[in-house]
Protein backbone atom coordinates (compact mmCIF):
# COMPACT_ATOMS: atom_id res chain seq x y z
CA UNK A 1 0.00 0.00 0.00
CA UNK A 2 0.89 3.67 -0.05
CA UNK A 3 3.16 5.04 2.65
CA UNK A 4 0.88 8.10 2.74
CA UNK A 5 -2.82 8.32 1.84
CA UNK A 6 -3.26 9.51 -1.74
CA UNK A 7 -6.45 10.23 -3.68
CA UNK A 8 -5.19 8.23 -6.69
CA UNK A 9 -3.84 4.67 -6.96
CA UNK A 10 -0.07 4.32 -7.36
CA UNK A 11 2.32 1.46 -8.02
CA UNK A 12 5.94 0.62 -7.54
CA UNK A 13 8.73 2.12 -9.62
CA UNK A 14 12.12 0.62 -10.49
CA UNK A 15 14.38 1.25 -7.45
CA UNK A 16 11.41 2.79 -5.56
CA UNK A 17 12.39 5.57 -3.14
CA UNK A 18 16.08 5.41 -4.02
CA UNK A 19 15.22 7.62 -7.00
CA UNK A 20 14.03 10.49 -4.82
CA UNK A 21 16.81 10.00 -2.27
CA UNK A 22 19.56 10.05 -4.88
CA UNK A 23 18.11 13.07 -6.69
CA UNK A 24 17.66 15.12 -3.52
CA UNK A 25 20.87 14.11 -1.72
CA UNK A 26 23.22 14.39 -4.67
CA UNK A 27 21.67 17.62 -5.93
CA UNK A 28 22.09 19.15 -2.49
CA UNK A 29 25.67 17.86 -2.28
CA UNK A 30 26.39 19.73 -5.51
CA UNK A 31 24.80 22.89 -4.14
CA UNK A 32 26.92 22.65 -0.99
CA UNK A 33 30.06 22.33 -3.09
CA UNK A 34 29.23 25.40 -5.17
CA UNK A 35 28.19 27.46 -2.13
CA UNK A 36 31.48 26.57 -0.44
CA UNK A 37 33.60 27.26 -3.50
CA UNK A 38 34.65 23.62 -3.79
CA UNK A 39 34.83 21.25 -6.73
CA UNK A 40 31.89 18.79 -6.53
CA UNK A 41 34.24 15.82 -6.97
CA UNK A 42 36.71 16.98 -4.35
CA UNK A 43 33.96 17.67 -1.81
CA UNK A 44 32.61 14.14 -2.19
CA UNK A 45 36.07 12.61 -1.91
CA UNK A 46 36.73 14.61 1.25
CA UNK A 47 33.55 13.31 2.91
CA UNK A 48 33.50 9.67 1.85
CA UNK A 49 35.13 7.03 4.06
CA UNK A 50 34.14 3.85 2.18
CA UNK A 51 36.98 2.75 -0.10
CA UNK A 52 34.58 1.17 -2.61
CA UNK A 53 32.62 4.40 -3.00
CA UNK A 54 35.81 6.42 -3.32
CA UNK A 55 37.19 4.05 -5.95
CA UNK A 56 34.19 4.20 -8.28
CA UNK A 57 34.05 7.97 -7.94
CA UNK A 58 37.70 8.30 -8.89
CA UNK A 59 37.35 5.93 -11.84
CA UNK A 60 34.28 7.68 -13.23
CA UNK A 61 35.90 11.09 -12.89
CA UNK A 62 39.13 9.98 -14.53
CA UNK A 63 37.45 8.18 -17.44
CA UNK A 64 35.10 11.12 -18.04
CA UNK A 65 37.90 13.67 -18.06
CA UNK A 66 36.51 15.55 -15.09
CA UNK A 67 37.76 19.13 -15.10
CA UNK A 68 38.74 19.22 -18.77
CA UNK A 69 37.20 21.91 -21.01
CA UNK A 70 33.86 21.43 -22.75
CA UNK A 71 32.20 23.40 -25.56
CA UNK A 72 30.06 26.42 -24.68
CA UNK A 73 26.64 25.38 -23.45
CA UNK A 74 27.91 22.02 -22.17
CA UNK A 75 28.36 20.87 -18.59
CA UNK A 76 29.34 17.86 -16.51
CA UNK A 77 27.65 16.56 -13.38
CA UNK A 78 28.97 13.92 -11.01
CA UNK A 79 27.20 11.64 -8.53
CA UNK A 80 28.08 8.74 -6.25
CA UNK A 81 25.15 6.73 -4.97
CA UNK A 82 24.78 3.18 -3.68
CA UNK A 83 21.21 1.98 -4.26
CA UNK A 84 20.03 -0.18 -1.36
CA UNK A 85 23.52 0.43 0.03
CA UNK A 86 24.52 -2.66 -1.93
CA UNK A 87 26.27 -1.97 -5.23
CA UNK A 88 28.34 1.19 -5.53
CA UNK A 89 28.05 3.38 -8.62
CA UNK A 90 29.46 6.70 -9.71
CA UNK A 91 28.18 8.55 -12.77
CA UNK A 92 29.40 11.52 -14.75
CA UNK A 93 26.89 12.98 -17.20
CA UNK A 94 27.74 15.39 -19.99
CA UNK A 95 24.86 17.48 -21.28
CA UNK A 96 24.42 20.25 -23.80
CA UNK A 97 21.77 22.94 -23.50
CA UNK A 98 20.61 24.62 -26.71
CA UNK A 99 19.63 28.25 -27.09
CA UNK A 100 15.95 27.38 -26.66
CA UNK A 101 16.67 25.64 -23.35
CA UNK A 102 16.31 22.09 -24.63
CA UNK A 103 18.56 19.57 -22.92
CA UNK A 104 20.42 16.74 -24.61
CA UNK A 105 22.44 14.18 -22.66
CA UNK A 106 25.54 13.57 -24.74
CA UNK A 107 27.54 11.10 -22.66
CA UNK A 108 27.27 9.11 -19.44
CA UNK A 109 30.32 7.50 -17.83
CA UNK A 110 29.61 4.93 -15.13
CA UNK A 111 31.94 3.11 -12.77
CA UNK A 112 30.38 0.26 -10.80
CA UNK A 113 31.33 -2.15 -8.05
CA UNK A 114 28.68 -4.86 -7.75
CA UNK A 115 30.87 -7.57 -6.26
CA UNK A 116 32.00 -10.52 -8.32
CA UNK A 117 30.85 -10.11 -11.93
CA UNK A 118 29.61 -13.40 -13.37
CA UNK A 119 28.42 -12.12 -16.76
CA UNK A 120 29.75 -8.65 -17.68
CA UNK A 121 27.36 -8.28 -20.63
CA UNK A 122 24.31 -8.68 -18.38
CA UNK A 123 25.70 -6.19 -15.87
CA UNK A 124 26.37 -3.67 -18.63
CA UNK A 125 22.89 -4.19 -20.08
CA UNK A 126 21.31 -3.52 -16.67
CA UNK A 127 23.35 -0.33 -16.26
CA UNK A 128 22.43 0.88 -19.74
CA UNK A 129 18.77 0.03 -19.19
CA UNK A 130 18.69 1.80 -15.83
CA UNK A 131 20.25 4.93 -17.29
CA UNK A 132 17.78 5.02 -20.20
CA UNK A 133 14.87 4.41 -17.81
CA UNK A 134 15.98 7.35 -15.66
CA UNK A 135 16.72 9.65 -18.61
CA UNK A 136 13.21 9.11 -19.95
CA UNK A 137 11.78 10.08 -16.57
CA UNK A 138 14.18 12.99 -16.01
CA UNK A 139 13.60 14.57 -19.41
CA UNK A 140 9.99 13.73 -20.22
CA UNK A 141 8.15 11.56 -17.73
CA UNK A 142 5.13 13.38 -16.35
CA UNK A 143 1.63 12.18 -15.49
CA UNK A 144 -1.05 14.83 -15.00
CA UNK A 145 -4.65 14.42 -13.96
CA UNK A 146 -7.77 16.36 -14.84
CA UNK A 147 -11.01 15.67 -12.97
CA UNK A 148 -9.38 12.55 -11.54
CA UNK A 149 -8.41 11.13 -14.93
CA UNK A 150 -4.91 10.64 -16.33
CA UNK A 151 -4.45 12.88 -19.37
CA UNK A 152 -1.61 10.97 -21.04
CA UNK A 153 -2.63 8.05 -23.22
CA UNK A 154 0.31 7.00 -25.39
CA UNK A 155 3.88 7.77 -26.37
CA UNK A 156 2.73 10.86 -28.26
CA UNK A 157 2.05 12.63 -24.96
CA UNK A 158 4.16 10.44 -22.65
CA UNK A 159 7.46 10.22 -24.56
CA UNK A 160 10.42 8.02 -23.70
CA UNK A 161 14.01 8.41 -24.81
CA UNK A 162 14.34 7.57 -28.51
CA UNK A 163 17.25 5.94 -30.27
CA UNK A 164 18.37 9.19 -31.87
CA UNK A 165 18.51 10.80 -28.40
CA UNK A 166 20.60 8.03 -26.85
CA UNK A 167 23.82 9.27 -25.25
CA UNK A 168 27.15 7.52 -25.47
CA UNK A 169 27.36 5.28 -22.39
CA UNK A 170 30.74 4.10 -21.10
CA UNK A 171 30.84 1.48 -18.35
CA UNK A 172 33.80 0.51 -16.17
CA UNK A 173 33.36 -2.47 -13.86
CA UNK A 174 35.56 -2.86 -10.79
CA UNK A 175 37.06 -6.31 -10.31
CA UNK A 176 35.90 -7.62 -6.95
CA UNK A 177 35.92 -10.96 -5.17
CA UNK A 178 33.01 -10.51 -2.76
CA UNK A 179 29.60 -12.00 -3.55
CA UNK A 180 27.52 -10.36 -6.31
CA UNK A 181 25.44 -7.52 -4.89
CA UNK A 182 23.05 -6.86 -7.77
CA UNK A 183 22.53 -4.42 -10.61
CA UNK A 184 18.84 -4.57 -11.54
CA UNK A 185 17.86 -1.28 -9.85
CA UNK A 186 21.21 0.36 -9.27
CA UNK A 187 21.89 2.63 -12.24
CA UNK A 188 18.66 4.63 -12.42
CA UNK A 189 18.75 6.63 -9.17
CA UNK A 190 22.15 8.32 -9.62
CA UNK A 191 21.31 9.33 -13.19
CA UNK A 192 18.82 12.05 -12.21
CA UNK A 193 21.22 14.24 -10.24
CA UNK A 194 24.12 13.56 -12.59
CA UNK A 195 22.06 15.14 -15.36
CA UNK A 196 20.67 18.05 -13.34
CA UNK A 197 24.09 18.83 -11.85
CA UNK A 198 25.42 18.91 -15.40
CA UNK A 199 22.63 21.28 -16.42
CA UNK A 200 23.70 23.61 -13.62
CA UNK A 201 27.31 23.44 -14.77
CA UNK A 202 26.19 24.37 -18.27
CA UNK A 203 23.68 27.10 -17.43
CA UNK A 204 23.87 28.10 -13.77
CA UNK A 205 20.23 27.00 -13.40
CA UNK A 206 19.29 24.58 -10.62
CA UNK A 207 16.70 21.93 -11.45
CA UNK A 208 14.67 20.99 -8.37
CA UNK A 209 11.62 19.56 -10.11
CA UNK A 210 11.42 16.84 -12.73
CA UNK A 211 10.91 16.34 -15.62
CA UNK A 212 13.30 18.94 -16.95
CA UNK A 213 11.71 19.40 -20.40
CA UNK A 214 13.39 22.75 -21.05
CA UNK A 215 15.63 25.01 -19.00
CA UNK A 216 14.62 28.65 -18.55
CA UNK A 217 17.58 30.63 -19.88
Amino acid sequence: GNAVPLPIPTGYWRAVYNNQCAFINESFMDEIAVAGGKDPLELRLSLLTDDKRIEVLQIAAEKAGWGTPLPAGWGRGIVQFSTWDASHLALVAEVSVAGDGSVRVQRVVCAANCGRVVNPSIVEAQIEGGIVFALSAALYGEITLEHGRVQQGNFSDYPVLRMNEMPLIEIHLVEATNSPSGMGEMAGPPTFAAVTNAVFAATGQRIRRLPIRKVSL
